[in-house]
């Protein structure tokens, strides 16, 4: 079973993203804030994250560096869902992200992109303009 960490720090937005994944026969496992969600990262080891941007006490860009900066982690596929963002934003790529989900993003899309960073697993993140997003079918 594939375990997805999500880093969200709104309660509902949080509960309906965990159910979703739940439904889809994955293990969930939730950080209300980047440091909560690296903590998780760091004993789960996760199969995929997912991470808003805008949290407190850690926020996404954080997590994505010290995700990157992990040896145990630095692999692991991470998704953007934020609603902070423009498509084409170079910093997604600059952070090691695979994929970008702006808010609010239909649910089949949500699934498709975690479905696929599963399949495709752990793979380096090289930092340049291309990035690892074509690992992800949902691109800048």
């Amino acid at each position: 079973m594939s375990v997805l960490l999500i880093a969200e720090d709104v309660d509902d937005i949080a509960m309906i993203l965990v159910r979703l994944f739940r439904r889809d026969g994955m293990t969930v496992l939730r950080g209300a804030d980047g440091a909560e969600a690296y903590d998780l990262a760091v004993e789960h080891r996760p199969d995929v994250i997912l991470t808003d941007l805008g949290m407190p006490r850690m926020d996404g860009w954080e997590l994505i560096r010290a995700v990157r900066g992990n040896a145990d982690l630095r692999d692991t596929p991470v998704a953007i869902l934020t609603g902070q963002l423009q498509p084409g934003d170079a910093r997604v790529t600059e952070s090691g992200a695979c994929s970008l989900l702006l808010k609010p993003c239909p649910n089949d899309e949500l699934r498709s992109t975690i479905r696929r960073l599963v399949e495709n697993g752990p793979h380096g993140h090289t930092f340049s303009a291309a990035g690892c997003l074509s690992h992800a079918t949902s691109s800048l």
